[in-house]
């Protein structure tokens, strides 16, 4: 039997050896080299990954620096300074803050002498000091933003205008400071003070953005800048910038039309259940005090302030155009 094995083992080693000697040792060198060049193509192929990952690395991190940016650009323009100076009040935050507070202080004293309970003084006093307030900021802020933009693309006039005739970009702006009227004055006013002050065209146009933050403001100062820097014929440019911005306003003033059915439909179904609970507490109060003076009553008045609450800003989510 052992010598059976070892007669199995010697001719294995010789088959082997016979094997190895008439193949050679291209096999394993073929093996060898096909190795090589997987290897080598494989780091071929990290080598040219290499640049596209970090290409790809820098593109998304200039997309996250552009949106934190923007994320502080908005949280700039929200601000109650930022408000003021777009509503063009000359109040201070501190001022504003103040009022807000007196006139919080007012609708709890009021609602105390009216004997209501300390909740609804407490819910009056917020909606009186923080609501109110800022809802009548935002409406100056968004009129005054409106008017700016009606006369913006007569202002784009002048300066094409002036920029025919001879005049520089600078001499037409305080045309336009002088002779427009608010607040498209005010803001092309300070934005010649800005310049006449030192400051570069792109520095006092953001001043101007913040001031009054509108598509049609970031507009000429993108015009402006691509012009300081390549050149270029500016009062096509600017004229063609009117044109735009005059066919953004009839596209409002048609998105407007054919939504007033709709935003009439809201306001209408947004005011009926008040209406309705004021009528029927004119006409039968007994009727309706049962839900102010029962327990089970306030819920359900709170649960129908919740969804009348939810299907005004659905709606209003629907009927809200931006352009």
């Amino acid at each position: 039997m052992l010598l059976t094995l070892l007669a199995a083992v010697l001719g294995f080693v010789v088959v082997a050896g016979l094997g190895f000697a008439l193949a050679g040792p291209s096999n394993s060198t073929a093996k060898t080299l096909k190795r090589a060049q997987i290897v080598t193509g494989r780091e071929a192929r990290e080598a040219i990954r290499r640049p596209a990952s970090a290409q790809e690395q820098r593109r998304k991190q200039i997309i996250q620096t552009l949106k934190e940016h923007d994320r502080e650009q908005k949280k700039a323009l929200v601000s109650i300074s930022a408000k003021l100076k777009q509503a063009g009040l000359g109040l201070s935050v501190s001022t504003f803050w103040i009022a807000s507070g007196g006139l919080a202080a007012f609708a709890l004293l009021l609602a105390l002498m009216l004997r209501q309970p300390p909740l609804i003084g407490l819910g009056l006093a917020f909606a009186a000091g923080l609501g109110l307030p800022r809802w009548v900021l935002n409406f100056l802020a968004a009129r005054r933003r409106a008017k700016f933009v009606d006369a913006f693309p007569d202002a784009m006039d002048i300066v094409v205008r002036g920029i025919k005739s001879g005049l520089p970009v600078h001499d037409s702006l305080r045309v336009i400071a002088k002779e427009s009227p608010e607040p498209l004055a005010g803001q092309f006013n300070r934005l010649v003070e800005s310049i006449g002050m030192g400051m570069t065209m792109d520095q006092a146009l953001e001043k101007m953005h913040a001031e009054m933050p509108t598509p049609e403001v970031r507009f000429f100062s993108i015009v402006l800048a691509i012009q300081s820097k390549t050149g270029g014929n500016l009062a096509e440019a600017l004229g063609n910038l009117s044109a735009v911005i005059r066919a953004r306003k009839l596209m409002r003033e048609k998105v407007k039309a054919l939504s007033a059915e709709a935003v009439a439909s809201a306001v209408i179904i947004g005011a009926l259940p008040p209406a309705v609970i004021v009528l029927l507490m004119v006409t039968a109060p007994d009727y309706m005090r049962v839900l102010f003076v029962d327990r089970r009553g306030h819920l359900m008045l709170m649960v129908g302030a919740v969804w009348m609450t939810l299907g005004i800003l659905a709606m209003r989510k629907m009927i809200n155009f931006k352009l």
